[in-house]
């Protein structure tokens, strides 16, 4: 039976205790599992059929010390990585440039060159774990950075898995961390699009976020508008 005791979100909405089929939405609208419009999930069974992919986030000081830090993760259990990167590799500037004074390794590791992603990633087996890198403005440039250090490893692009943010609408909203205006950046983020469509078909190519626009300030109900709004732009 259907709960006549009502309760209201943290937004003042008011919601049922409990739902039943009689407030079932209409099957056409909602879809299945693992189908278009994914409103259920994006696998048919869900993560009764395939584990959550587990990651810690990490990224501090040198290249070096971050790929330690992800060896013993894996060896901990972990299945994916998660890169956190300094805030000059975020804003493009190199670690020796005037304005990364202060800020080199200090949230995240610092990646200047093809050089420090192999060191990075030395030794990890990246056709058998996926990749979070939380990159923004820079996104396309710490991508194929990653694919050139698997390639030279005789790994196919196609077995690459993983996702980049690459969300920069929310970065004007809540971050700050952006380099072009926003059409060029737009751009870029869809040009993303196309490129991994081509080169690498495994890769989450966007995430858009929330979490930074509510830590910003925002209220619940805004957090929602502007991530909606912006993964519709």
């Amino acid at each position: 039976m259907m709960s006549s005791e009502t309760r209201r979100t943290s937004s003042g909405i008011e919601i049922d205790v409990v739902y039943g089929p009689e407030r079932r939405v209409d099957p056409a609208r909602i879809g299945e599992p693992g189908h278009y419009p994914f409103t259920r999930g994006p696998y048919p069974s869900m993560y009764r059929g395939r584990p959550w992919t587990m990651r810690q986030y990490a990224g501090f000081g040198t290249a070096a010390d971050t790929n330690e830090r992800f060896k013993a993760l894996l060896e901990a259990g972990q299945t994916g990585l998660s890169v956190a990167f300094d805030l000059p590799t975020q804003m493009g500037y190199d670690s020796d440039h005037a304005m990364a004074a202060g800020e080199v390794g200090k949230v995240g590791v610092a990646i200047d060159t093809l050089d420090d992603l192999r060191t990075l990633f030395r030794d990890l087996p990246l056709d058998q774990v996926s990749t979070s890198m939380t990159i923004n403005s820079t996104a396309a440039i710490l991508l194929v950075g990653y694919q050139l250090v698997a390639q030279e490893r005789g790994i196919e692009p196609a077995l690459l898995r993983g996702t980049i943010q690459n969300d920069l609408l929310k970065e004007y909203i809540a971050r700050g961390t952006y380099i072009f205006p926003p059409r060029p950046s737009m751009r870029v983020v869809t040009d993303l699009f196309a490129y991994c469509a081509e080169e690498l078909p495994s890769w989450n190519t966007i995430s858009i976020s929330g979490y930074h626009i509510r830590e910003a300030g925002s209220t619940a109900a805004q957090e929602l508008a502007f991530t909606l709004t912006n993964g519709l732009a």
